[in-house]
């Protein structure tokens, strides 16, 4: 098992640990726990001041949602509670230029806590919420308070506001650590195997898919919240900015990802120039919200969701032309990107209104990409796999090919480019026979040519087997073969022809050969020159003497 495999393994399991021993409370809702708190909400007005909020001067609305008061300066106020001891005000974070927390106790006493973006940063827990420590008191806290100053008011104005200990605050860190822990750490896994895979099969889709993970593993960690804790300087604003430009390039990595690991057929023409163009919307979108806001950020917001809207679309688009073209990886990318979509999907109807603030919806970026991340590994090692396999198919028949193309189709001896190319340039002294069938001419008269050709196979057949290991053995004429040995391991020609004799021919024919042969060096092709007109000079020899018969040349060094 490969050591970086561990990490989400031990992630896990620490996760695992902490959910077993951690307060039933703090494991009921990972992110918001505590006790939820019902607010109302009025446009804050010059001059007013927090007693007057607490004492009623302030009219407010309980019952309009909270994006329909626009962005702007708000008190907001909650319904009365009962809490003593230490308490954390916790709610979700969202883009706003101030926010003052007053705590109301039962003894009138009311305790203000003021934080711009920088203070909101430090104050920032793991799931992207704020956390705002109440004093203890020996009276109880009865009501808490927020005058919010430059609220962008795109989900709410305070979202998700609970109350909560301490304990449970460090509880709900902790689980969430765990699962972040779990995802940098399966991310981590997942560059490493693939940049390794990358190293043996070089295919461009491993490297975009590495990038797209990358570039996962940095939205998640602006928007969890880790940021603020490993830069407690930055402004929570600014933070926001990176998340909404973290997600854009998310989502474009995704896009050229999938625009590589599909067949080129799928992206060609106008999809691939539509994928282009919304890669580019989405990307304008993220980051014109984070050059331009606080402008108009109701507009860059609207501008940013219906860019993923078009993204959405575009996934279906995809699916469409994958399914057309019949393309093997459209299941693989329907399984892993279908939770990417839905949870999109989610997330632009949060965008435009149509479902509330959940801390779940908020986190539902990371968790999608989680397991887009996972199961397009999954395709990935799939698509490797039938590459393997049509890469070992086309060797196979690069093989075939070559041997076909190396052997006499006749008798499946080499042929004669074959023989000299394995022939030439062999060390030490060779010997060189050159056989040929004696009045084959009469034999295709007397049986055809389709028997002579079979006789060519039976006598083929059998010099082959006569031949001694490392020979080679090749047709090189009509009737003429040709076999080169190391001259120390040399069979006796007349043995070869006695054994040659008693091959059982078609129709019982007779058939006898000829054979000269020559001894020499065969380094260079002139030395082939050389040696094959030695045993050819004997082969005539041997023809000249009444044939069926072995004549030997004189060798070069005599």
């Amino acid at each position: 098992m490969p050591w970086f495999s561990l990490f989400p393994r031990l992630a896990l399991l620490l996760m695992g640990v902490m959910l077993i021993g951690a307060p039933a409370t703090a494991r009921a809702d990972i992110g918001m726990i505590g006790d939820p708190v019902s607010i109302c909400i009025a446009r804050a007005q010059p001059g007013q001041r927090a007693d007057d909020l607490f004492a009623g001067r302030v009219p407010v609305d309980c019952t309009a949602p909270q994006r329909d008061f626009g962005s702007g300066d708000f008190w907001v106020l909650s319904s009365r509670v009962n809490r003593t001891g230490d308490v954390a005000l916790r709610s979700g974070s969202v883009w706003q230029a101030r926010r003052t927390v007053y705590a109301l106790y039962a003894d009138g006493e009311i305790v203000a806590r003021t934080s711009d973006g920088r203070a909101a940063s430090r104050d920032l827990q793991l799931g992207a919420i704020f956390l705002d420590r109440l004093p203890a008191r020996t009276a109880p806290l009865v009501r808490v308070a927020w005058k919010i100053e430059g609220s962008a008011n795109l989900r709410g104005i305070v979202n998700g506001p609970r109350l909560a200990t301490i304990r449970e605050s460090g509880w709900s860190n902790l689980y969430l650590a765990a699962i972040y822990a779990a995802f940098a750490g399966m991310c981590l896994a997942l560059i490493i195997h693939h940049l390794a895979l990358w190293t043996a099969m070089r295919h461009l889709f491993q490297l975009k898919y590495v990038l797209m993970v990358v570039i996962l593993l940095g939205f998640t960690f602006t928007s969890s919240g880790a940021i603020a804790w490993a830069f407690p300087g930055i402004d929570n604003n600014d933070r926001l900015r990176l998340n909404y430009i973290g997600l854009g390039l998310s989502a474009a990595a995704a896009l050229s990802f999938a625009r590589s690991f599909f067949e080129e057929r799928v992206f060609a023409g106008a999809v691939g120039r539509s994928a282009t163009l919304v890669s580019l919307a989405v990307l304008a979108a993220s980051f014109g919200y984070a050059a331009l806001a606080p402008w108009q950020m109701l507009l860059l917001d609207k501008a940013f969701a219906i860019a993923f809207l078009a993204l959405i679309g575009f996934v279906g688009v995809i699916l469409w032309r994958a399914w057309r073209l019949r393309s093997n990886y459209l299941w693989v990318f329907a399984l892993a990107w279908g939770a990417p979509v839905a949870f999109a999907a989610l997330r632009v109807a949060n965008n435009f209104g149509l479902i509330g603030w959940s801390f779940w919806v908020d986190q539902s970026t990371m968790l999608s990409m989680a397991a887009e991340a996972l199961l397009s590994s999954v395709g990935i090692t799939y698509r490797i796999r039938l590459l393997s396999r049509e890469r070992d198919e086309a060797r196979i028949q690069e093989l075939a090919a070559r041997a076909l193309a190396d052997a006499d189709p006749l008798t499946g001896l080499l042929n004669r480019r074959a023989f000299l190319h394995g022939a030439i340039g062999r060390e030490g002294d060779q010997t060189l026979f050159v056989i040929d069938l004696d009045h084959f001419k009469a034999v295709n008269e007397t049986i055809g040519h389709d028997g002579g050709d079979e006789v060519l196979r039976v006598f083929a057949r059998g010099l082959r087997a006569a031949a001694p290991d490392g020979a080679l053995v090749a047709r090189i004429g009509g009737e003429e073969f040709a076999v080169v040995m190391d001259a120390k391991r040399a069979v006796d020609p007349d043995d070869l022809l006695a054994r040659l004799r008693v091959e059982r021919m078609p129709f019982d024919m007779a058939i006898t050969a000829s054979i000269g042969t020559f001894t020499g060096p065969l380094a260079t092709e002139s030395d082939w020159k050389t040696l094959y007109r030695g045993a050819d000079r004997a082969l005539y020899a041997a023809k000249a003497d009444g044939r069926d018969r072995v004549r030997g040349g004189v060798p070069r060094a005599a």
